[in-house]
């Protein structure tokens, strides 16, 4: 007689977890010390980094003294909410059930339960519009108590990946950038003041702990008391232009790329750095380098990205919009979606900074900048191990403040080769729009890349460019396309930034995407209205979740969508409404989508410095006034409905 093999159970793996335990006693202790506690770093006779050394070793010390870190055992068959905090808090529960303090174990209850609704309510509203379905049946499963999946792969180590990454963000032809000699040291100008730093103190969201191990709830919590020593460290930064040795370090958190991660590839790193330097480095992003971007801003017209008033919405537009006015005089349009392997990770930094040099930024901040990316390093977090650390030579450090638009620095001398064709960028991913007229350019434009790329240290990955032949599916006339470019693909469909455009310029199977996709989480909404979750938490995870995705850059191609697809997206709002996810009294899809349109084209109209500000017509200057107008645009006699800036003007002008 033959059995079945049942499956083997996987063994009981335990781990010891450190944790700070945090209570209001202990608050109340620690802002009771620190209220007569003075911390006055301008008295110290000492240089920048023992400067430095100091602050972090009092925190250091008043973090450890207060909130003792304490060690816990968690197991593989913990549910995902038991955090270790919650797991000591249970392990004191039964040691008072025991005592028989039935009262006081009662009590403990109560807050743990509580801080299991707010772990996993923490989860749920984390969801944003970037996150999909896949994200939402994570969270479902975390909840329901269905096993996560484990994404340690077997051959990969901690160390090994940390060799990975360093490989890659390693430049053999390292040159290291000059200083600026002009540069001088100011000593009696604040560039940031204590008041500012209190305020981004007191805002401070969760976020993970850099190597320096300060939290940003004991930052926030210490806020009244830190900004004075903090603002002063800032403003010594700049001033000297010094980076400390505590901001040059960070440890990489790898984020499986794949379900089923295999190789080191199948993993992207994420630099987590600490949290005092991100904030620095954002006010160097908001005072200096974006006021530059908006006095250059030739420069970086076609960049959507990691800038004031770009975003994906304004890129599509830029890209649809393009495409239908070269195709009033082409018979088609091509497409060339780009890309380039390891795009951060191996941006070459003298090249960087000669491109820095030509942005008006001060001396002193240019310094400061070629300090920040001088002398890096990292180690890798892996399951339960760290590797040692590594220096790397090359990269913008992903998930540091200032990677981003170093990046938008990096690519802002990348330019068409062959006039009449067009770029359009949204951070690496890049586009190249050519005209039929000038289709014998493609190998042209993709050698001037390939050259570009090569000199910044980057590499254009042909095996995954992807072109797209367009043409207006109103005209009957017939044309050859041009032959297929070797080792790339030639696709009738192309996913731009999140957003499905076929060759004819149809977006209906963007719409079903994205009905299917809605429909999965729909699906798992229902999941959690099961285990318990009330309606007004269920309405905003539909909200911030499914109403996002159906709107996500809408006012870039619902003009190009038929009647046939916007019944079916307004047939799926009306399935919520009778789901009680989305009340009747809230504004239909038209009305989302009308107020989306409104409140872009308002800020394109009155911000002159707005990515989309260039597409406006000229304003006609008119001796007369016969009737009202909502604008002074001149309304050409060849336009196209579909595309967002020719509606809102034709409509603006019709509506008054």
């Amino acid at each position: 007689m033959a059995y079945v093999a049942r499956p083997q159970l996987t063994n009981k793996t335990r781990e010891q977890k450190t944790f700070r335990p945090i209570s209001p006693p202990q608050h109340a202790a620690f802002l009771d010390y620190i209220r007569t506690l003075e911390l006055d770093l301008s008295t110290l006779s000492c240089n920048a980094q023992e400067t430095f050394d100091a602050f972090y070793d009092t925190l250091t010390g008043l973090l450890n003294y207060f909130y003792p870190e304490q060690t816990v055992t968690l197991t593989s068959r913990d549910p995902a909410y038991i955090t270790p905090a919650i797991k000591a808090k249970l392990r004191s529960k039964n040691r008072l059930m025991r005592a028989g303090r039935i009262e006081k174990a009662n009590a403990l209850a109560v807050q743990i339960s509580r801080d299991i609704v707010r772990r996993n309510k923490a989860r749920l509203s984390g969801l944003n519009h970037k996150t999909d379905a896949k994200s939402v049946w994570k969270a479902v499963r975390q909840v329901t108590g269905v096993k996560k999946t484990v994404t340690v792969a077997d051959g990969i180590s901690a160390q090994s990946l940390n060799s990975h990454y360093a490989n890659i963000s390693n430049d053999q032809d390292y040159s290291r950038p000059k200083y600026k000699s002009t540069c001088s040291v100011e000593t009696n100008q604040d560039f940031v003041s204590e008041w500012s730093v209190f305020q981004m103190l007191d805002h401070l969201r969760p976020t993970s702990t850099g190597f320096d191990c300060l939290p940003a709830w004991f930052l926030k919590l210490g806020a009244p008391v830190f900004s004075k020593p903090i603002s002063y460290l800032f403003n010594l930064s700049i001033s000297e232009s010094f980076v400390p040795q505590q901001w040059k370090t960070a440890w990489i958190s790898p984020i499986p790329k794949v379900p089923a991660p295999k190789h080191h590839s199948d993993y992207r790193p994420i630099s987590i750095t600490s949290i005092l330097s991100r904030i620095m480095e954002r006010l160097v992003v908001r005072q200096y380098l974006y006021p530059a971007f908006q006095v250059s801003s030739s420069a970086f017209s076609d960049q959507f990205a990691f800038r004031p008033s770009g975003s994906t919405t304004a890129a599509l537009i830029t890209i649809l919009h393009t495409v239908t006015q070269l195709l009033v005089d082409n018979d088609y349009v091509i497409i060339l979606a780009l890309d380039f392997s390891k795009a951060f990770d191996t941006v070459r930094h003298h090249t960087l900074f000669e491109k820095f040099a030509s942005l008006g930024i001060p001396d002193n901040i240019y310094n400061w900048l070629v300090k920040f990316f001088e002398g890096h390093s990292h180690c890798t977090k892996y399951g339960q191990h760290i590797s040692t650390f590594s220096e790397i030579s090359a990269s913008i450090i992903q998930g540091s403040a200032i990677g981003p638009a170093s990046y938008v620095v990096t690519a802002s001398d990348l330019t068409a080769a062959v006039d009449g064709n067009h770029l359009c960028k949204y951070a690496d991913d890049t586009y190249v729009i050519i005209p039929a007229c000038n289709s014998h350019s493609r190998l042209v434009e993709l050698d001037h890349i390939s050259n570009w790329a090569a000199l910044n240290n980057l590499k254009l990955n042909r095996a995954k460019c992807v072109e797209m032949i367009v043409s207006e599916p109103r005209r009957r006339r017939q044309f050859n396309p041009p032959p297929c470019l070797p080792d790339i693909e030639r696709k009738v469909s192309l996913t731009v930034l999140g957003v499905t455009v076929t060759n004819k310029l149809s977006v209906s199977e963007h719409v079903c995407a994205v009905i299917s996709s809605c429909a999965q989480t729909m699906h798992a909404i229902r999941i959690l209205r099961s285990h318990g979750m009330d309606d007004a938490q269920l309405q905003l995870v539909y909200r911030a979740v499914v109403i996002a995705k159906i709107t996500y850059a809408s006012s870039s191609w619902w003009g190009f969508t038929n009647a046939a697809d916007r019944q079916r997206l307004e047939g799926f709002l009306r399935r919520g409404q009778r789901q009680n996810l989305y009340s009747a009294g809230n504004p239909s899809l038209a009305q989302l989508l009308e107020q989306a349109d409104e409140n872009l084209f308002y800020n394109i109209r009155y911000n002159p410095n707005h990515s989309l500000h260039y597409l406006l017509p000229k304003q006609t200057e008119r001796s007369y006034s016969l009737r009202s107008r909502s604008h002074n645009f001149e309304l050409s006699c060849i336009h196209d409905d579909r595309n967002f800036i020719d509606r809102m003007l034709f409509k603006a002008y019709h509506t008054v």
